[in-house]
């Protein structure tokens, strides 16, 4: 039996272990199972690879995606650049297991925004700064957009939700929600943007896919923007995986 599964803190709003089994049962892939592990510290990840000798590929999710690195033997080389790694692939050789991390946000975002992207777009504004931000804006800068961190203070290359004005907006061509607001169970929390200063020259998309329809998106949607929902992201990302575990070249 091949078991995969997702490690990260909490896990209710998680569809990834309903997507792989469907997938299992739906492509008929025999002796495979996927199953979530929920742990709040990453503390116990030897441990759970230890009692799991089946382990063949670990999806990794918030809050893990950045100091799961400390547990890698071998990174890709985005995975260096992007500082997260959300796709762990397992090689257990000689009773000894090697981690590779791996990152396939990078291909559920392009997947997810190259159809809304036009040579006109210029400039992106991402909110949030884990892990799944810097997957943003290493996709965004590789589509040749520059892009702006919002986090709730100022920083170092940071600016805060006080600092979106007007001017600020009619520059932006996309708007990119990587925090966990509105997502289950708090469904009614929503980033701290002026939404009326947004119109029909915006795109909103949110990495939050439970709900599939966001605050974030309904509000924009209500003024005219194009929105992109988290769905395909997860679905892309989730079959990136898939090729990633099962692929000698990787």
């Amino acid at each position: 039996m091949r078991k995969y599964g997702l490690i990260g803190f909490p896990l209710g709003h998680s569809f990834s272990q309903k997507y792989f089994t469907e997938k299992f049962a739906r492509e008929r892939i025999p002796d495979c199972s996927y199953e979530n592990f929920p742990i709040d510290s990453l503390d116990r990840f030897p441990e759970l690879i230890r009692e799991n000798p089946d382990l063949c590929g670990i999806n990794v999710t918030i809050p893990h995606k950045t100091n799961i690195l400390k547990y890698v033997n071998v990174m890709d080389p985005a995975v260096i650049e992007i500082g997260a790694a959300n796709v762990l692939k397992i090689k257990r050789i000689e009773g000894k297991s090697q981690i590779y991390g791996y990152n396939s946000d990078v291909t559920g975002i392009c997947d997810s925004v190259k159809p809304f992207i036009s040579g006109k777009c210029k400039n992106a504004l991402i909110l949030g700064t884990g892990g799944s931000s810097r997957a943003v804006a290493y996709t965004m800068k590789k589509l040749g957009l520059r892009i702006s961190f919002v986090s709730r203070k100022r920083g170092p290359g940071l600016i805060s939700y006080r600092d979106i004005t007007s001017t600020l907006l009619d520059k932006t061509d996309i708007i990119i929600n990587t925090t966990p607001l509105g997502m289950f169970p708090d469904i009614t929390s929503c980033p701290e943007i002026d939404f009326d200063l947004l119109n029909e020259n915006h795109i909103l998309f949110d990495l939050v896919y439970n709900p599939e329809m966001t605050p974030f998106l309904k509000k924009g949607e209500e003024r005219g923007c194009k929105i992109i929902t988290g769905l395909k992201m997860l679905y892309s990302q989730a079959e990136r995986s898939w090729e990633i575990w099962n692929n000698d070249k990787f």
